[in-house]
């Protein structure tokens, strides 16, 4: 005899917890993206040659923001400068550090209009993506349960109401991205 599924409010769990991540990941992304002020999250793609082995930046140096438009990164070794410096110019940080031989620092200068645009049509890129991932997972998820209901373990209300009950939850979490957006957006154009 095949065991029955129950569909409850635990069913959406597993489901709820991947918008969960996909909305963390989202905003993960909106904090790398730089606005006019400095932050040092726009760090976090950044990675070092370390005796062989790439670690992230935060790993190898203490970053201190001490002006609303300046971060200053300084190596737990001083052998370190140059490859720090490298890794920045590489990256698309768009900023050139200044060293002194200790510390670099990193200038942030004000955000041209043209430059707030571009950023602000990538952050509605990202949140395109990132509802098209939730969607994804609602897709997921009721096609998992319709072939429970085709081998007969759920009835065609229990699939009918989960669909609903996933419908409601996809429209929190598009809606949980559209905010995140116009945050960030928000944040993008002040001046």
């Amino acid at each position: 005899m095949s065991e029955d599924i129950i569909v409850n409010d635990q069913s959406l769990k597993p489901f709820e917890e991947k918008m969960k991540g996909a909305i963390h990941n989202l905003e993960d992304n909106f904090n790398t993206i730089r606005a006019g002020r400095a932050n040092p999250r726009v760090l976090d793609k950044i990675s070092v040659n370390y005796y062989g082995v790439e670690s992230p930046l935060q790993q190898v140096a203490n970053i201190q923001v001490p002006e609303a438009r300046m971060i200053t990164i300084q190596p737990w070794e001083p052998s370190l400068l140059k490859e720090i410096e490298k890794a920045i110019n590489m990256s698309d940080l768009g900023i050139n550090p200044q060293s002194d031989g200790k510390v670099i620092r990193l200038v942030f200068p004000q955000l041209t209009e043209e430059r707030r645009r571009d950023l602000v049509k990538d952050v509605k890129k990202l949140g395109e993506q990132g509802k098209v991932v939730v969607r994804n997972i609602r897709r997921e998820a009721i096609d998992i349960y319709r072939g429970h209901q085709k081998q007969n373990k759920i009835s065609e209300d229990e699939l009918f109401n989960f669909e609903k009950d996933m419908q409601d939850l996809t429209d929190k979490y598009t809606a949980l991205v559209d905010k995140s957006v116009e945050k960030k957006e928000a944040e993008l154009l002040e001046i």
